[in-house]
């Protein structure tokens, strides 16, 4: 596995997130010369000796899932940029919880405790918003910012033109797949900012989870990538050919194959994507709501 502490490009180098950046963690970037930390929430005890030595001018956050601002209180009195699509939920717990779609009042009890002990949530507005297409010019370093949603409203990727480096962010092309669950999120959305990103030209891709730098072509990844969308949508329609009630969906374990804990967690994920698909689906006339349970019709 390569070395993501010895990767550094100029004045762009990765922090490494924990456990591989798994969830709840993510690989963090650092612009040496400009003082930046883009997604705060790898290591925090990497990101505390950071900010002791180095002098972090700002914070850029790619959006506003809590496994990217993990360690953002770290940086309480720095600027924030990021996109104004996603500036909502990290004002407000209660925003950050309904953009989630999290109902059920025993879900949002454990969500709103694992925010706010595990991710350090607090109320945060930002103070520069970050828009499609525009360059940022830094010594050495400019940076091109790509919007692409889909897995949020606001999701940004950064072009650094010099060295030619594109971070994917959270389209992090692992094995399991996309993430399109929440209230806002969006498969075609996901789609088109996948095959936005798999086309620009660059030299190394890095990406917030896992392998974290591909310094080859990874254009068999994005394919893989993409394919768990349709993958995850053919598993589901095989269910469907016969009656299925929401919770019997969820209890197929299309998303994570098997069933896990916390349940809180798991469930709700599931949950999630298969409502997501389900709305697709409907949508193309593939699949009907009758008497409480979903089935296939075409």
């Amino acid at each position: 596995m390569m070395d993501l502490e010895k990767q550094k490009w100029g004045p762009l180098s990765v922090i490494p997130g924990m456990n591989r950046g798994r969830y709840p963690y993510c690989h963090s970037i650092y612009i040496e010369d400009a003082g930046v930390v883009i997604d705060p929430a790898s290591d925090r005890k990497r990101l505390e000796d950071l900010k002791a030595q180095k002098d972090i001018q700002m914070v850029w956050l790619s959006h506003w899932h809590e496994d990217h601002l993990m360690h953002l209180d770290l940086f309480e009195n720095l600027p924030i940029w990021m996109s104004e699509h996603d500036a909502p939920p990290l004002a407000d717990i209660d925003v950050f919880l309904d953009w989630y779609n999290i109902i059920d009042k025993n879900e949002r009890a454990y969500w709103s405790a694992e925010l706010k002990e595990k991710f350090h949530f607090r109320p945060r507005k930002p103070t520069r918003l970050l828009r499609n297409g525009e360059c940022i010019d830094f010594k050495n370093l400019s940076v091109e910012v790509i919007h692409t949603p889909g897995h949020t409203p606001g999701h940004l990727a950064f072009f650094f033109k010099e060295p030619q480096i594109l971070f994917l962010g959270d389209y992090d092309l692992t094995p399991f797949g996309p993430w399109y669950g929440d209230r806002y999120s969006s498969i075609e959305q996901t789609i088109d900012s996948i095959n936005l990103l798999k086309n620009i030209p660059a030299r190394i891709w890095i990406t917030c989870h896992e392998t974290g730098v591909f310094e080859e072509d990874p254009q068999q990844f994005f394919d893989d990538y993409l394919a768990v969308i349709q993958s995850r949508e053919d598993k589901l329609l095989d269910l469907l050919n016969h009656p299925r009630s929401m919770q019997e969906i969820i209890g197929a374990w299309i998303l994570y194959g098997r069933k896990r804990e916390p349940v809180e967690f798991y469930e709700f994920g599931e949950r999630l994507h298969m409502q997501k698909h389900i709305e697709r689906l409907m949508a193309k006339g593939t699949v009907k709501f009758e008497n409480g349970k979903y089935l296939r019709i075409s």
